[in-house]
């Protein structure tokens, strides 16, 4: 690594050429944490209640360190900002339709994009940096972004083993071909690594594991289904 230079105090932004590139991180996953901090919603984790989506960064950057350990700075800022502030854009301000879930994932995007570009910015990031987390927030080439993929393989794998279970519970109108159909539609947006890690990684609910698993056996990759 080369040498560095040590950052400015605490509460101090400093001189961004200053800042080593430990401190930088460091500054930026704070402030994405203290933002996800002042969620108002709250998850019991070990009896504690915690801020929800606080803990999802947690899970996020956990998934993220099992699937990719050699993963880039860029794709680990972006997996700890993923939902940052989701809150603040709740789902039912938009018409409950297919509609209303695009626009609804629209501005979150550019919501979320911005606010960890000012994180960034105020860590000491550059625009390029700044540009290359926004893009991968807002999912853009997806297919052909291979970080991209992996953070929305990750995405799936954090909602598979931490919230699929929750999810069903709370959606019991919905019969088993309505979730046959939603799991194979997270299984086409995964990569087969991802996939893989599915059936082989994760801790998924006994009850929910071989629904799970034929999802993502039996997708395949467009090219891999046109040999």
């Amino acid at each position: 690594m080369p040498s560095e230079l040590r950052a400015e105090p605490a509460g101090d932004k400093g001189d961004p050429a200053r800042i080593s590139a430990e401190d930088r991180f460091d500054r930026a996953t704070g402030g994405f944490d203290a933002a996800n901090a002042e969620d108002p919603n709250r998850e019991i984790v070990d009896g504690e209640p915690r801020p929800k989506e606080l803990v999802y960064s947690e899970r996020m950057t956990a998934m993220l360190a099992r699937l990719a350990p050699d993963a880039s700075e860029v794709l680990r800022l972006a997996a700890r900002c993923q939902h940052i502030q989701r809150w603040k854009i709740p789902r039912g301000d938009y018409p409950m339709d297919r509609i209303g879930y695009l626009q609804w994932r629209k501005r979150l995007n550019k919501f979320h994009a911005q606010l960890a570009g000012d994180i960034l910015r105020d860590a000491g990031y550059d625009d390029a940096t700044i540009a290359r987390v926004g893009a991968l927030l807002k999912k853009e080439s997806l297919k052909s972004d291979a970080d991209a993929q992996t953070l929305e393989d990750v995405v799936a794998l954090v909602f598979l083993e931490s919230y699929l279970a929750s999810f069903v519970h709370a959606h019991g109108e919905y019969d088993p071909a309505k979730f046959a159909d939603i799991l194979a539609k997270t299984a086409k947006k995964m990569s087969a690594r991802g996939r893989a890690a599915a059936v082989s990684v994760i801790a998924l609910p006994p009850e929910l594991a071989p629904v799970v698993k034929n999802a993502m056996n039996e997708t395949q990759d467009p090219l891999a289904a046109a040999d």
